[in-house]
């Protein structure tokens, strides 16, 4: 018979008593640890996670000012905001940007270039969760087809925005300026509280220049989102404040009428508003449209601008520097009358060409290269004006000597820069003893001086400088402040302007009135180079003209300028001011490789000359304050 085991009933309790006591105990430890960690979180970690939460919900967003307006002389835009529809992509709110990219593609028309400028900006140092733009300008087509899909276009979103548009484009691309989108160096070292609310900064022209004025001063609004990114709600909103309006000097038709008169040759004309300083034309051609740099160039189209012979990017205006040639006379004449080294009653001989003493190198007049003979055996400072006698002016020259003639040019604005709103002008070139010793490790030598007599050698000026130059001959050496600004809704901008240079101060004023005589001589003497401007015409201009010689030809041996490769002919200057007894405009023309400067240069100088003149009266829109 098998014995029978009976159960421990009181073992069997204390077991599960044992157990029952561990479990407690650890179901108490996890509690315990559970109820550690939610007091850190939600008291001692309170403050962090309840702004991490309202980070998640509540974003802060900066709102852009409106950029300032710029209007011509008489009140009319050249540049002015229109509406634009941006479309842009968050990333850190997209998963998949392939994929995104492509659902997008099927939806807008986008270009291999707009994802690829894309992707480049993506690279660039940003504010987390800011829109990076895809493209510019959508259609009202194309953001319906983006509305309706909305849904499925995490961190897609399309932005109103106002965008730069300069309405006359390539005709005032160089005096205005245009903007465009910061880059990776400006967004380092530009003020994120001014910029944090922008994508595009002026970079030339009136637009750099004004830059801080036009832009405006950011406003900022406080907003409910919700998990997609979208505005929910305004919370609170501080509206931003537009940016300075700016009225210029310049004048539509004016440049216009240049702009139409130089014909798409490489040249520029400056006219300058002579009773007060301001510049109403400023044209440099070939040119480009400004609003490309603002909707975006393609590679292509940069690539053409860019690389083109014709330069289009060069604002010869301000920054073409050329050996300013015959119309330096008048200001060399000046130099001669105030040294005492001539008289209006001194004559010279006038052989067609002018040697030093003790050398043997013979200094030709332009005559030379048609008829081998000169203007006459008694040329006086006159005539020498008038046909442009260079033997004369060799002659001057070398009796009055470098220093004089440098100071006169200085006293002119020469060689330095005298505009106050003019973007990045060049200073040209007033050359000096000193000069020439650091810059090329030499002496001046006296045919250094000849050859500065005519206006060529190491002097050098810009279109500007010569128009600026002018004016203040036309006004018996009186100075101006050269500037584009006319008027502005900042008057602190006319307040910054710099105080004009000193006046020319002649010892005889009647030398004003004489040197205007010969100068009118130029256009309406029976022997002027610029004779046949004169045809037709019922005012008188004062004016010279000039041919700068592009590369040297030894003694115009073989010389004919129509069989000359054309970018090897000379260039063709004009310079004047009309009428020649109440001056009103000042004009300052070149046109390169135009070869004469009375055929080719004149000729521009006169339709703007014309056009201004001979048109009625237009009234001025009152600027607003």
């Amino acid at each position: 018979m098998v014995k029978q085991r009976f159960k421990d009933h009181g073992r069997e309790q204390m077991l599960v008593f044992r157990r029952m006591i561990v479990a407690f105990a650890f179901i108490g430890l996890l509690s315990t640890i559970l109820a550690a960690r939610l007091f850190y979180l939600q008291v001692v970690n309170h403050d962090v996670h309840v702004a991490r939460s309202n980070n998640n919900r509540i974003s802060l967003q900066a709102l852009p000012p409106n950029r300032g307006l710029i209007y011509d002389t008489r009140g009319r835009l050249l540049a002015e905001n229109l509406p634009n529809h941006r479309l842009s992509i968050i990333r850190e709110r997209v998963t998949d940007l392939d994929a995104t990219l492509a659902q997008v593609r099927s939806l807008v028309e986008l270009t291999d270039e707009d994802i690829e400028r894309f992707r480049r900006q993506l690279e660039r140092s940003r504010r987390p969760f800011s829109p990076v733009p895809l493209k510019e300008g959508l259609s009202e087509e194309e953001i319906a087809r983006l509305a309706a899909n909305r849904y499925f276009l995490d961190g897609v979103t399309v932005e109103a925005s106002l965008m730069r548009h300069y309405p006359y484009g390539r005709i005032f691309s160089h005096a205005l300026g245009y903007v465009g989108r910061i880059n990776v160096d400006e967004r380092r070292v530009l003020d994120e509280g001014l910029y944090g609310s922008t994508e595009y900064i002026g970079k030339a022209g009136i637009e750099r220049v004004y830059e801080s004025a036009l832009l405006g001063v950011s406003g900022s609004q406080t907003v409910e989102i919700n998990a997609r990114g979208r505005i929910l709600q305004v919370l609170d909103r501080t509206l931003p404040t537009p940016g300075a309006d700016v009225q210029l000097f310049l004048d539509i038709e004016l440049q216009q009428a240049a702009y139409r008169a130089l014909d798409g040759r490489r040249g520029a004309a400056v006219v300058i508003d002579v009773e007060t300083g301001g510049i109403m034309a400023m044209v440099s051609t070939p040119s480009f449209d400004p609003n490309s740099f603002v909707r975006g160039f393609s590679n292509e189209e940069f690539s053409l601008l860019n690389n083109s012979p014709d330069k289009p990017f060069l604002d010869r205006a301000a920054r073409g520097q050329y050996a300013p040639a015959s119309t330096i006379k008048p200001f060399l004449g000046l130099a001669g009358l105030e040294a005492g080294t001539t008289t209006w009653d001194t004559t010279i001989n006038d052989p067609g060409w002018f040697r030093l003493p003790n050398d043997d190198r013979l200094y030709y007049d332009w005559t030379w290269r048609t008829r081998r003979d000169g203007h006459g055996e008694r040329v006086g400072m006159v005539q020498a004006i008038e046909e442009s006698s260079n033997t004369f002016f060799y002659d001057l020259a070398y009796r009055t000597q470098l220093e004089a003639l440098h100071d006169m040019l200085d006293d002119f604005g020469f060689g330095k820069i005298t505009t106050a709103d003019v973007h990045n002008p060049a200073s040209g070139l007033n050359p000096s003893r000193d000069w020439k010793r650091e810059r090329h490790g030499l002496p001046w030598f006296a045919g250094d001086t000849v050859n500065l007599g005519i206006g060529q050698g190491f002097l050098l000026t810009t279109p500007l400088q010569m128009s600026i130059a002018t004016a203040v001959l036309a006004r018996d050496g009186e100075w101006f402040t050269p500037r584009l600004i006319k008027d502005s809704s900042d008057p602190e901008l006319l307040a910054a302007l710099p105080e004009p240079p000193p006046d020319v101060a002649l010892r005889d004023s009647n030398h004003w009135a004489r040197m205007t005589e010969a100068m009118r001589r130029v256009i309406h003497g029976p022997r002027g180079t610029a004779r046949r401007l004169a045809l037709g015409i019922d005012y008188e201009i004062a004016g010279k003209t000039g041919t700068a010689q592009v590369f040297s030809i030894e003694n115009f041996e073989e010389f004919d300028s129509e069989q000359t490769a054309e970018r090897l002919r000379d260039h063709a200057w004009f310079m004047g001011f009309a009428p020649a007894d109440d001056p009103k405009l000042a004009v300052a023309v070149i046109v390169e490789n135009g070869a004469s400067g009375g055929g080719i240069a004149g000729p521009v100088a006169r339709e703007i000359f014309d056009h201004y003149l001979s048109r009625p009266v237009e009234e001025v829109i009152a600027f607003e304050h």
